[in-house]
């Protein structure tokens, strides 16, 4: 296994990277972020279509390009270091790949071609109350295709069409697909630390639901999907945590105390040695778990788990640190520095924090 991306990942870095400088810079985030619109819908048409985003990991069948992983990783640390508010996470990574693995060939015709062209914003009720991964453990119920019951925490469902849920069947996990826009479903935003990623309660009614899988393929589709969300969660901590040191290394090398740089001084340089040493930890925990999830590794498992843990404490810490350095501008809501402090945090709890992880690495060893 080769923990290296190659030349054409870098490729599609820059050309990411170019994308968002001109079209996602702070400025139009706190645009976005003022405005009534879920999210910027010319700039998610942008990724769908002119960098093909969406549809990276969806085969050539179904409107994709057939790229794997790893691809998608490069993208989302791109994402994290512009602190990317757009429902990517939720409906290409979540939504996509449970339907892709989900095994039903007609699902994948029905919904995959407009997740991949930004035409369909899609989302998945996998979550419970504390933001952990519910696997098959919900309070949903499904009868004659009819859906009732409440989803606590679904990510970004305000922005979605499509909802993929779990329920129970006579006692059987169902997977299916819920139309967000009709009467029966009723979405309740929650305010939350970090307002580039939205969450919501999500009220089913008796909604009409289309069933996608069942049993067994429910549980396998559910497990391996968790892996790529945590790998791909990891990807965009570390692309935001590296965009935090690079700017605080950059104002200390201009910011003047006592007539020299504050990056001369020896209790600042402690701390960017140390923040960069939770960075290349993070980095190199991250590309571990998402090539064991590209190349379908068997300690893949334990590689998300790592990274998770790992990436959750580097990230925070590079973002506390930083507000530290910055001073008193780092403190007020005109500097960057809260939104990555916010999405530190957020992301931490996301799927369970660095604890729930080592807990389940301790469990996986028989420690």
């Amino acid at each position: 296994m080769t923990l290296a991306y190659s030349r054409e990942h870098e490729d599609l870095r820059s050309a990411v990277r170019k994308l968002f400088s001109e079209q996602a810079d702070s400025e139009h985030l706190r645009r976005s972020l003022d405005s009534d619109a879920p999210f910027d819908h010319d700039l998610w048409k942008s990724m769908a279509q002119d960098l093909g985003l969406h549809g990276m990991a969806v085969s050539e069948e179904y409107g994709g390009s057939g790229f794997g992983f790893l691809e998608q990783a490069v993208v989302l640390e791109e994402m994290g270091r512009v602190v990317h508010a757009s429902p990517y996470l939720a409906s290409v990574v979540l939504a996509g790949n449970l339907l892709r693995l989900s095994g039903d060939d007609e699902a994948c015709a029905r919904y995959l071609p407009g997740i991949a062209s930004g035409d369909t914003v899609a989302t998945a009720a996998v979550l419970d109350a504390s933001g952990a991964w519910a696997g098959t453990t919900t309070g949903l119920t499904l009868a004659r295709e009819v859906l009732s019951g409440t989803a606590p925490l679904v990510i970004d469902a305000a922005a979605a069409d499509l909802l993929l849920a779990v329920a129970h069947e006579e006692d059987e996990p169902v997977l299916v697909a819920v139309d967000v826009r009709q009467d029966g479903v009723r979405v309740t935003s929650h305010p939350a630390l970090d307002e580039t990623r939205g969450l919501a309660t999500v009220d089913f009614a008796d909604a009409e639901a289309a069933v996608v899988a069942r049993g067994a393929a429910v549980e396998s589709a559910l497990a391996e999907t968790e892996l790529l969300v945590l790998a791909a969660l990891c990807a965009e901590m570390v692309g935001a945590a590296g965009k935090v040191l690079e700017e605080t290394v950059a104002y200390a090398k201009i910011r003047e105390q006592f007539g020299v740089p504050i990056g001369s001084f020896q209790a600042i340089k402690f701390k960017a040695a140390d923040m960069l040493l939770e960075l290349e930890a993070a980095r190199s925990a991250s590309l571990s778990a998402s090539t064991a999830v590209a190349e379908g590794a068997e300690d893949r498992a334990l590689a998300t788990e790592v990274a998770k843990a790992v990436c959750s404490d580097a990230f925070f810490a590079i973002a506390a640190e930083s507000i530290q350095i910055f001073g008193g501008i780092g403190f007020t809501w005109e500097h960057d520095a809260h939104f990555y402090f916010k999405r530190a945090k957020s992301s931490e709890l996301l799927l369970g924090n660095a604890d729930v992880h080592r807990e389940r690495i301790a469990v996986r060893k028989g420690w």
